[in-house]
Protein backbone atom coordinates (compact mmCIF):
# COMPACT_ATOMS: atom_id res chain seq x y z
CA UNK A 1 0.00 0.00 0.00
CA UNK A 2 1.39 3.21 -0.94
CA UNK A 3 0.11 6.79 0.48
CA UNK A 4 -1.51 7.26 -2.67
CA UNK A 5 -3.68 4.14 -2.21
CA UNK A 6 -5.16 6.26 1.00
CA UNK A 7 -6.15 9.24 -1.22
CA UNK A 8 -2.57 11.10 -0.26
CA UNK A 9 -1.61 13.89 -3.39
CA UNK A 10 1.06 16.61 -4.59
CA UNK A 11 -1.21 19.33 -3.05
CA UNK A 12 -1.15 17.63 0.20
CA UNK A 13 2.71 17.36 0.08
CA UNK A 14 3.27 20.87 -1.08
CA UNK A 15 0.60 21.94 1.67
CA UNK A 16 3.21 19.74 4.39
CA UNK A 17 6.72 21.51 2.81
CA UNK A 18 4.54 24.99 3.15
CA UNK A 19 3.71 24.47 6.89
CA UNK A 20 7.35 22.92 7.45
CA UNK A 21 5.41 19.48 8.72
CA UNK A 22 7.98 17.27 6.42
CA UNK A 23 9.40 16.55 9.55
CA UNK A 24 6.84 14.81 10.89
CA UNK A 25 5.03 11.17 9.60
CA UNK A 26 1.67 11.52 7.60
CA UNK A 27 -0.82 9.22 7.95
CA UNK A 28 -5.30 9.72 7.48
CA UNK A 29 -7.96 9.39 10.64
CA UNK A 30 -9.53 5.69 9.46
CA UNK A 31 -11.83 6.35 12.68
CA UNK A 32 -12.75 8.57 15.51
CA UNK A 33 -13.93 7.98 18.89
CA UNK A 34 -14.11 11.06 21.34
CA UNK A 35 -10.64 12.32 21.77
CA UNK A 36 -9.03 9.54 20.16
CA UNK A 37 -8.07 8.82 17.19
CA UNK A 38 -6.99 6.00 14.83
CA UNK A 39 -4.27 6.96 12.44
CA UNK A 40 -3.60 4.84 9.24
CA UNK A 41 0.64 4.89 7.34
CA UNK A 42 1.39 3.00 4.83
CA UNK A 43 2.84 0.64 7.38
CA UNK A 44 0.66 0.57 10.51
CA UNK A 45 -2.35 1.80 12.53
CA UNK A 46 -1.64 4.09 15.35
CA UNK A 47 -3.88 5.03 18.25
CA UNK A 48 -3.55 8.64 18.43
CA UNK A 49 -4.54 11.90 20.52
CA UNK A 50 -3.81 15.42 20.29
CA UNK A 51 -0.88 17.70 21.42
CA UNK A 52 -2.26 20.00 24.01
CA UNK A 53 -1.00 23.12 22.18
CA UNK A 54 -3.77 21.62 19.07
CA UNK A 55 -6.49 20.60 21.60
CA UNK A 56 -6.61 23.84 23.62
CA UNK A 57 -5.96 26.42 20.25
CA UNK A 58 -8.71 25.24 18.15
CA UNK A 59 -11.93 27.52 18.49
CA UNK A 60 -14.65 24.81 17.99
CA UNK A 61 -14.72 21.09 17.36
CA UNK A 62 -14.63 21.37 13.40
CA UNK A 63 -10.61 22.52 13.69
CA UNK A 64 -10.25 18.97 15.26
CA UNK A 65 -9.22 15.89 13.36
CA UNK A 66 -12.04 14.33 11.67
CA UNK A 67 -12.41 11.08 10.05
CA UNK A 68 -10.86 11.16 6.61
CA UNK A 69 -7.96 14.27 7.53
CA UNK A 70 -4.67 13.80 7.04
CA UNK A 71 -2.25 14.24 10.08
CA UNK A 72 1.13 15.13 10.92
CA UNK A 73 2.64 12.72 13.59
CA UNK A 74 4.94 11.45 15.17
CA UNK A 75 5.19 8.03 17.03
CA UNK A 76 6.59 7.42 20.37
CA UNK A 77 5.23 3.75 20.97
CA UNK A 78 5.14 0.62 18.56
CA UNK A 79 1.48 1.74 18.11
CA UNK A 80 0.75 5.10 19.61
CA UNK A 81 1.22 7.92 18.00
CA UNK A 82 0.80 12.09 18.59
CA UNK A 83 -1.16 14.46 16.20
CA UNK A 84 0.58 17.78 15.79
CA UNK A 85 -1.19 18.93 12.84
CA UNK A 86 -4.49 19.05 10.71
CA UNK A 87 -3.45 19.39 6.76
CA UNK A 88 -5.79 21.02 4.85
CA UNK A 89 -8.86 19.96 3.60
CA UNK A 90 -9.71 18.95 0.12
CA UNK A 91 -13.67 19.14 0.83
CA UNK A 92 -15.55 19.21 3.58
CA UNK A 93 -18.98 17.18 4.15
CA UNK A 94 -21.50 18.32 6.72
CA UNK A 95 -24.78 19.43 8.48
CA UNK A 96 -26.58 21.45 11.10
CA UNK A 97 -25.56 19.73 14.39
CA UNK A 98 -28.78 18.09 16.01
CA UNK A 99 -29.71 20.07 18.46
CA UNK A 100 -27.61 23.28 18.45
CA UNK A 101 -27.85 26.70 16.67
CA UNK A 102 -26.24 28.18 14.28
CA UNK A 103 -23.64 24.82 14.96
CA UNK A 104 -22.62 22.42 11.83
CA UNK A 105 -21.17 19.01 12.30
CA UNK A 106 -18.71 17.59 10.30
CA UNK A 107 -19.98 14.50 8.14
CA UNK A 108 -16.49 13.54 6.99
CA UNK A 109 -13.39 15.45 4.99
CA UNK A 110 -11.70 15.01 1.99
CA UNK A 111 -14.57 13.30 -0.29
CA UNK A 112 -14.54 12.87 -3.74
CA UNK A 113 -18.13 11.51 -3.84
CA UNK A 114 -21.19 10.97 -2.01
CA UNK A 115 -22.57 7.21 -2.07
CA UNK A 116 -26.52 8.54 -1.67
CA UNK A 117 -28.09 5.13 -0.50
CA UNK A 118 -31.82 5.21 0.36
CA UNK A 119 -34.03 1.71 -0.08
CA UNK A 120 -36.76 1.85 -1.90
CA UNK A 121 -39.29 0.28 0.50
CA UNK A 122 -40.28 2.22 3.42
CA UNK A 123 -37.00 4.50 3.66
CA UNK A 124 -37.67 5.68 0.06
CA UNK A 125 -38.43 10.06 0.06
CA UNK A 126 -37.09 11.48 -2.77
CA UNK A 127 -37.03 14.95 -0.74
CA UNK A 128 -34.82 13.51 1.94
CA UNK A 129 -32.73 12.49 -1.78
CA UNK A 130 -32.58 16.21 -2.85
CA UNK A 131 -31.27 17.30 0.74
CA UNK A 132 -28.33 14.63 0.37
CA UNK A 133 -27.55 16.06 -2.84
CA UNK A 134 -27.98 20.00 -1.71
CA UNK A 135 -25.13 19.18 1.57
CA UNK A 136 -22.70 17.13 -1.47
CA UNK A 137 -23.04 19.65 -4.10
CA UNK A 138 -22.22 22.91 -1.34
CA UNK A 139 -18.86 20.79 -0.86
CA UNK A 140 -18.81 19.92 -4.45
CA UNK A 141 -18.53 16.44 -4.32
CA UNK A 142 -19.75 14.59 -7.15
CA UNK A 143 -22.90 12.43 -6.07
CA UNK A 144 -23.78 9.26 -6.80
CA UNK A 145 -27.54 7.57 -5.75
CA UNK A 146 -27.91 4.13 -4.54
CA UNK A 147 -31.60 2.22 -4.70
CA UNK A 148 -31.00 -0.30 -2.74
CA UNK A 149 -33.04 -3.31 -1.60
CA UNK A 150 -34.94 -3.17 -4.99
CA UNK A 151 -35.52 -7.33 -4.58
CA UNK A 152 -38.39 -6.34 -2.14
CA UNK A 153 -40.18 -4.76 -4.49
CA UNK A 154 -41.88 -5.80 -7.74
CA UNK A 155 -40.20 -4.21 -11.42
CA UNK A 156 -43.13 -2.33 -12.29
CA UNK A 157 -43.09 -0.35 -8.48
CA UNK A 158 -39.23 -0.18 -9.00
CA UNK A 159 -39.48 1.53 -12.55
CA UNK A 160 -41.81 4.09 -11.15
CA UNK A 161 -39.60 5.10 -8.56
CA UNK A 162 -36.71 5.47 -11.46
CA UNK A 163 -39.31 7.78 -13.77
CA UNK A 164 -39.69 10.01 -10.38
CA UNK A 165 -35.98 10.41 -9.45
CA UNK A 166 -35.33 10.79 -13.16
CA UNK A 167 -38.19 13.57 -13.47
CA UNK A 168 -37.11 15.45 -10.80
CA UNK A 169 -33.04 14.79 -10.41
CA UNK A 170 -30.68 15.67 -13.36
CA UNK A 171 -27.52 14.53 -14.27
CA UNK A 172 -26.78 12.03 -11.61
CA UNK A 173 -25.74 8.84 -11.69
CA UNK A 174 -28.80 6.21 -10.23
CA UNK A 175 -28.35 2.84 -9.24
CA UNK A 176 -30.61 0.19 -8.73
CA UNK A 177 -29.09 -2.13 -6.32
CA UNK A 178 -29.81 -5.19 -4.21
CA UNK A 179 -27.49 -6.91 -1.80
CA UNK A 180 -29.24 -10.18 -1.78
CA UNK A 181 -29.38 -10.80 -5.90
CA UNK A 182 -26.06 -8.30 -6.39
CA UNK A 183 -27.84 -6.77 -8.87
CA UNK A 184 -25.94 -3.35 -9.43
CA UNK A 185 -23.30 -4.25 -7.73
CA UNK A 186 -20.49 -4.49 -10.62
CA UNK A 187 -21.75 -1.04 -11.60
CA UNK A 188 -21.58 0.41 -8.52
CA UNK A 189 -17.76 -1.31 -8.63
CA UNK A 190 -16.74 0.36 -11.93
CA UNK A 191 -17.38 3.90 -9.99
CA UNK A 192 -14.98 2.89 -7.74
CA UNK A 193 -11.64 4.53 -8.82
CA UNK A 194 -8.25 4.10 -6.81
CA UNK A 195 -6.99 6.54 -4.71
CA UNK A 196 -10.52 8.49 -4.88
CA UNK A 197 -12.80 8.59 -1.86
CA UNK A 198 -16.53 7.32 -1.13
CA UNK A 199 -18.63 8.72 1.44
CA UNK A 200 -21.37 6.51 2.48
CA UNK A 201 -24.68 8.37 3.26
CA UNK A 202 -28.27 7.65 4.12
CA UNK A 203 -30.86 6.83 7.21
CA UNK A 204 -30.03 3.42 9.01
CA UNK A 205 -30.84 0.22 8.37
CA UNK A 206 -30.34 0.80 4.39
CA UNK A 207 -28.20 -1.37 3.83
CA UNK A 208 -24.80 0.68 3.91
CA UNK A 209 -22.43 -1.75 5.78
CA UNK A 210 -24.15 -4.64 3.95
CA UNK A 211 -22.70 -3.33 1.17
CA UNK A 212 -19.42 -2.60 2.05
CA UNK A 213 -19.32 -6.46 3.14
CA UNK A 214 -20.18 -7.47 -0.47
CA UNK A 215 -18.28 -4.79 -2.07
CA UNK A 216 -14.59 -6.41 0.34
CA UNK A 217 -16.01 -9.80 -0.35
CA UNK A 218 -15.60 -10.21 3.60
CA UNK A 219 -18.00 -9.56 6.77
CA UNK A 220 -16.20 -6.64 7.53
CA UNK A 221 -19.06 -4.65 9.05
CA UNK A 222 -21.88 -5.75 11.64
CA UNK A 223 -25.41 -5.73 10.48
CA UNK A 224 -29.04 -6.00 11.26
CA UNK A 225 -31.39 -9.10 10.20
CA UNK A 226 -34.59 -7.46 8.95
CA UNK A 227 -37.40 -6.58 11.39
CA UNK A 228 -40.76 -7.90 10.42
CA UNK A 229 -42.57 -5.54 12.08
CA UNK A 230 -40.95 -2.38 10.24
CA UNK A 231 -39.49 -4.23 6.96
CA UNK A 232 -36.13 -2.52 7.19
CA UNK A 233 -32.54 -3.35 8.55
CA UNK A 234 -32.06 -2.30 12.17
CA UNK A 235 -29.25 0.43 13.13
CA UNK A 236 -25.84 -1.26 13.42
CA UNK A 237 -23.01 1.17 12.67
CA UNK A 238 -22.32 3.59 15.97
CA UNK A 239 -19.21 5.86 14.02
CA UNK A 240 -17.61 6.78 11.52
CA UNK A 241 -15.06 4.19 10.05
CA UNK A 242 -12.42 4.78 6.67
CA UNK A 243 -11.91 1.18 4.94
CA UNK A 244 -9.33 1.30 2.13
CA UNK A 245 -10.67 -1.11 -0.86
CA UNK A 246 -8.51 -2.68 -4.01
CA UNK A 247 -10.05 0.40 -5.59
CA UNK A 248 -11.14 3.49 -3.85
CA UNK A 249 -11.92 4.03 0.21
CA UNK A 250 -15.29 4.13 1.86
CA UNK A 251 -16.25 6.21 4.97
CA UNK A 252 -18.92 4.71 6.35
CA UNK A 253 -21.50 6.71 8.61
CA UNK A 254 -24.01 6.08 11.47
CA UNK A 255 -27.59 6.38 9.80
CA UNK A 256 -28.35 9.84 9.76
CA UNK A 257 -32.64 10.78 10.89
CA UNK A 258 -31.63 14.61 10.47
CA UNK A 259 -29.88 16.37 7.20
CA UNK A 260 -30.49 19.61 8.57
CA UNK A 261 -29.25 22.61 6.33
CA UNK A 262 -26.58 24.95 6.93
CA UNK A 263 -25.62 27.65 4.57
CA UNK A 264 -25.63 25.57 1.69
CA UNK A 265 -26.44 28.31 -0.89
CA UNK A 266 -24.32 26.75 -4.28
CA UNK A 267 -25.13 23.67 -2.95
CA UNK A 268 -29.16 24.85 -3.47
CA UNK A 269 -28.18 26.65 -6.14
CA UNK A 270 -26.57 23.01 -7.99
CA UNK A 271 -29.70 21.16 -6.90
CA UNK A 272 -32.09 23.27 -8.11
CA UNK A 273 -30.54 24.80 -10.82
CA UNK A 274 -33.94 24.96 -13.11
CA UNK A 275 -34.91 27.16 -10.51
CA UNK A 276 -32.58 29.56 -10.32
CA UNK A 277 -32.41 29.78 -13.74
CA UNK A 278 -36.26 30.57 -14.52
CA UNK A 279 -35.83 32.91 -11.46
CA UNK A 280 -33.47 35.20 -13.92
CA UNK A 281 -36.72 35.56 -15.88
CA UNK A 282 -38.82 37.00 -13.46
CA UNK A 283 -40.70 40.15 -14.19
CA UNK A 284 -39.54 41.67 -10.97
CA UNK A 285 -36.00 41.68 -9.59
CA UNK A 286 -37.34 41.40 -6.30
CA UNK A 287 -39.72 38.53 -7.14
CA UNK A 288 -40.66 36.28 -3.98
CA UNK A 289 -41.70 34.08 -6.60
CA UNK A 290 -45.01 33.28 -4.28
CA UNK A 291 -48.34 35.46 -5.47
CA UNK A 292 -46.37 38.32 -8.37
CA UNK A 293 -47.66 38.54 -11.60
CA UNK A 294 -45.01 37.88 -14.13
CA UNK A 295 -43.22 35.52 -11.83
CA UNK A 296 -41.39 32.71 -14.10
CA UNK A 297 -41.09 30.32 -11.80
CA UNK A 298 -45.06 30.39 -10.78
CA UNK A 299 -45.88 30.57 -14.55
CA UNK A 300 -43.89 26.68 -15.12
CA UNK A 301 -45.43 25.19 -12.33
CA UNK A 302 -48.80 26.66 -13.54
CA UNK A 303 -47.79 24.57 -17.20
CA UNK A 304 -46.44 21.81 -15.40
CA UNK A 305 -42.56 22.70 -16.84
CA UNK A 306 -41.39 22.97 -13.17
CA UNK A 307 -42.59 20.06 -10.75
CA UNK A 308 -44.57 21.61 -7.52
CA UNK A 309 -43.25 19.41 -4.92
CA UNK A 310 -39.69 19.70 -5.84
CA UNK A 311 -40.06 24.20 -5.59
CA UNK A 312 -41.83 23.76 -2.14
CA UNK A 313 -38.55 21.20 -1.32
CA UNK A 314 -36.27 23.78 -2.40
CA UNK A 315 -38.36 26.57 -0.52
CA UNK A 316 -38.38 24.48 2.72
CA UNK A 317 -34.51 24.28 2.52
CA UNK A 318 -34.01 27.61 1.90
CA UNK A 319 -36.14 28.79 4.87
CA UNK A 320 -33.83 26.35 6.61
CA UNK A 321 -30.61 28.04 5.05
CA UNK A 322 -31.60 31.28 6.10
CA UNK A 323 -32.31 30.61 9.58
CA UNK A 324 -29.39 28.81 10.34
CA UNK A 325 -27.31 31.96 8.97
CA UNK A 326 -28.86 34.09 11.08
CA UNK A 327 -28.62 31.73 14.33
CA UNK A 328 -24.94 31.51 13.00
CA UNK A 329 -24.15 35.60 12.61
CA UNK A 330 -25.85 35.97 16.23
CA UNK A 331 -23.43 32.61 17.65
CA UNK A 332 -20.18 34.68 16.28
CA UNK A 333 -21.46 38.05 17.74
CA UNK A 334 -21.81 36.36 21.04
CA UNK A 335 -18.70 34.47 21.16
CA UNK A 336 -16.92 37.49 19.81
CA UNK A 337 -18.70 39.89 23.02
CA UNK A 338 -17.32 37.18 24.97
CA UNK A 339 -13.48 37.66 23.66
CA UNK A 340 -14.20 41.39 24.46
CA UNK A 341 -15.01 40.56 27.48
CA UNK A 342 -12.35 38.13 28.44
CA UNK A 343 -9.81 40.25 27.25
CA UNK A 344 -11.10 43.30 29.44
CA UNK A 345 -11.12 41.01 32.30
CA UNK A 346 -7.44 39.82 31.78
CA UNK A 347 -6.21 43.49 31.19
CA UNK A 348 -7.58 44.81 33.95
CA UNK A 349 -6.16 42.04 36.29
CA UNK A 350 -2.88 43.17 34.82
CA UNK A 351 -3.32 46.71 35.46
CA UNK A 352 -4.58 45.81 39.26
CA UNK A 353 -0.89 43.63 39.65
CA UNK A 354 0.95 46.43 38.59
Amino acid sequence: MTLEDLGYNRELENYRKEQKLDSFGIGRVILEHKDRYTVKTVSNEFNSELIGNLRFTATNKNELPSVGDWVAISEYDEDKALIHAVLRRKSVLERKAVGKLGQTQIIATNIDFGLIVQSVNRDYNINRLERYLAICNASRIDPIIILSKVDLINPKELNSILVQVNNRIKNVPVIPMSNQTHLGIEEIKSKLIKGQTYCLLGSSGVGKSTLINTLTGIDLMNTGKISESIDRGKHVTSHRELIVLENGILIDNPGMREVGITDVSDGLEMTFDDIFNLAQDCKFSDCTHTIEKGCAILNAIEKEELNSDSYANFIKMEKEKNYFESNAQERRKKDKDLGKMIKGIQKQRRNNKY
